[in-house]
């Protein structure tokens, strides 16, 4: 698979609702963004609060922008806070540092990247992680 299509997009759209609403999460918004850094698709379960697709837009834009999952940007932002902050300026603010930002690769080729919000952030990574997962792809959390 040399690029994310809409179809496994929406495989990935439906395990991440399945697996929040299996956990009984708080309602999400997961935004999935193909390797280019545009949306393939954006859904919010009923109840979501205000700013949360802006939110998993950032996730998945800032593992898209730096290349690696936002756990491993979260981690980079407490060891080297002014990096992270001169990156997010230059990104006019669309990064988000916390875990929910998942890289999406078919093997070693990246697809895309998936960001989820709405419940603590790593309930929102597991809900990204068995998206991916469940497409038969591998989920780089960081």
């Amino acid at each position: 698979m040399a690029e994310l299509t809409l179809d496994v997009a929406r495989k990935i759209l439906d395990a991440a609702l399945a697996k929040s609403i299996e956990r009984k999460f708080k309602p999400l918004v997961i935004t999935i963004l193909d390797a280019r850094g545009c949306v393939k698709l954006t859904a919010a379960q009923d109840g979501t609060s205000l700013m949360r697709a802006e939110i998993a837009h950032g996730k998945a834009y800032g593992a898209l922008a730096l290349g690696m999952g936002s756990r491993a940007l979260f981690q980079r932002a407490q060891e080297q806070a002014y990096f992270v902050s001169a990156v997010n300026t230059m990104a006019q603010g669309r990064l988000v540092p916390v875990p929910g930002g998942v890289l999406i690769q078919d093997g070693s080729v990246l697809l895309g990247a998936v960001g989820v919000s709405g419940d603590t952030s790593d309930n929102d990574e597991t809900c990204a992680i068995a998206g991916i997962e469940a497409a038969g792809l591998k989920a780089n959390a960081g």
